[in-house]
């Protein structure tokens, strides 16, 4: 196992004040983070339709290394709403700056990618749009209506931003009854000012808190932070405990991997055993699904999450 450039404490209280300054990226990777160039058949065949289509994947524009292996099961994180976000967050690789014009044709074209590959369980996300009225919340809910009147077996994860805290935005989206509302808090709250600048931690905790209550008592809700950015052990535990507080249903843990020497340094890496360890306190806290490795992204595995998650509360 590789040394941590960063020890975490495990200390009763998580640290106050300003984010600190964090060391530079280790040189090499630990082995566990290493994985296969893509290049099967159905990558390229899905890499071709989005091309064809017009459409954007949250796997490409955020260089997800887990994109093989998802592509390979004919699984993909649709990204909507463009490829330039309104937010500059440290940690992403997804371009910032003024994004195109709303385009209302794209949950049609969506739906349609969808259908040609059969899938039985999408993820749609997008880039923040903070320059939209009720920031772009609208073509969520299209695309889930979309894709439940061609394919009702289907189901649909969103993966949806902030919406600068807006109840209308996230009702526009709840009434279209997405099957899991996902927004994933990142980083502990110190950490807001340096990682996610145009973010509020409480607005976060706030709508998925919100999400559960407008879903009613069988929505599913889940959220996910992001490791290696700074944070100590305590605070990691923080967040578990105010997203169960929320009513969260589905956590993802995973460790962050620095998109280019422009972006937020990696702090240390955690070990597998350590993500181990957080799953199993996440299970404990009362989540109805934990999943936490290294490679963990907001929508891995996700065709499974669903299944484990509902037996998970009906057992």
């Amino acid at each position: 196992m590789a040394v941590p450039l960063v020890q975490l404490t495990r200390s009763t209280s998580a640290p106050q004040g300003a984010p600190s300054a964090v060391p530079a990226t280790p040189v090499r990777k630990p082995s566990w983070l290493k994985v296969r160039t893509p290049g099967g058949q159905n990558y390229v065949e899905i890499r071709g339709m989005m091309r064809e289509l017009g459409l954007h994947t949250v796997c490409e524009e955020a260089r997800c290394p887990n994109i093989g292996e998802c592509w390979e099961h004919k699984a993909a994180t649709f990204m909507i709403l463009g490829d330039v976000c309104t937010r500059n967050c440290t940690y992403c690789a997804v371009a910032h700056g003024t994004p195109k014009p709303f385009d209302p044709v794209e949950p049609v074209r969506l739906a349609e990618a969808v259908t040609r590959m059969g899938l039985q369980h999408v993820v749609i996300t997008s880039v923040d749009r903070d320059d939209l009225p009720n920031g772009g919340a609208e073509a969520f809910a299209g695309c889930i209506t979309e894709i439940h009147s061609r394919m009702p077996g289907t189901s649909v994860e969103v993966l949806i931003p902030d919406f600068k805290g807006s109840e209308r935005a996230l009702q526009l989206v709840m009434d279209a009854r997405p099957d899991i509302l996902n927004h994933n808090l990142e980083t502990p709250e110190r950490l807001y000012r340096l990682a996610r600048p145009g973010g509020r931690y409480d607005r976060a905790l706030r709508l998925l808190a919100n999400a559960r209550r407008m879903g009613g008592p069988d929505a599913l809700t889940k959220s996910g932070i992001i490791l290696g950015m700074g944070e100590e052990w305590d605070e990691v535990l923080v967040c578990m405990r105010d997203l169960r507080r929320s009513d969260v249903n589905i956590l993802t843990l995973g460790q962050y991997l620095r998109p280019s020497g422009g972006h937020l340094p990696i702090a240390r890496y955690y070990t597998p055993e350590e993500f181990a360890e957080l799953r199993e306190i996440g299970l404990r806290m009362g989540f109805a699904h934990v999943e936490s490795s290294p490679l963990t992204r907001s929508s891995y595995h996700a065709w499974e999450q669903v299944d484990k998650a509902k037996e998970q509360r009906t057992a």
